[in-house]
C-alpha cells in the first residue's frame, strides 16, 4: 500500500487482508490493513484501526479508522469473533 496513514510493521495484527468499502452509489474492494493495539504506557483503551488500500478506491478519499474501546468493549468483541468463527468452521466442517 502507498502512502499508508497507520504504521505498519512486523508487529501489525493483520496486514493484506480482502476489505471492501460501501457507500451511497458505490462498492469498492480494496486490500486493508486491520490493527489491534493500545497505549505502551499506562493502556486505558484498546485501538481497532482499519485503513483500506487507497491505491485501489476511487470514491474514497485516503483515510484511516479507529475505533476506541474499554476492556470489556474488546472482551465482548473478541467473544464476537470467537462465535462467528466457530459457525464458520462448523459450516466448512472444521
Amino acid at each position: 500500500m502507498v502512502d499508508r496513514i497507520l504504521k505498519v510493521n512486523a508487529y501489525t495484527t493483520f496486514d493484506l487482508l480482502d476489505g471492501a468499502v460501501e457507500g451511497h452509489g458505490f462498492d469498492e474492494e480494496a486490500l486493508a490493513v486491520l490493527n489491534v493495539t493500545a497505549p505502551r504506557k499506562n493502556p486505558d483503551h484498546v485501538e481497532l484501526q482499519l485503513e483500506m488500500d487507497n491505491t485501489d478506491l476511487e470514491a474514497v478519499e485516503p483515510h484511516a479508522d479507529k475505533v476506541t474501546l474499554s476492556a470489556a468493549q474488546a472482551r465482548e468483541l473478541a467473544g464476537e469473533l470467537e462465535r462467528y468463527a466457530g459457525k464458520v468452521e462448523e459450516a466448512q466442517g472444521e
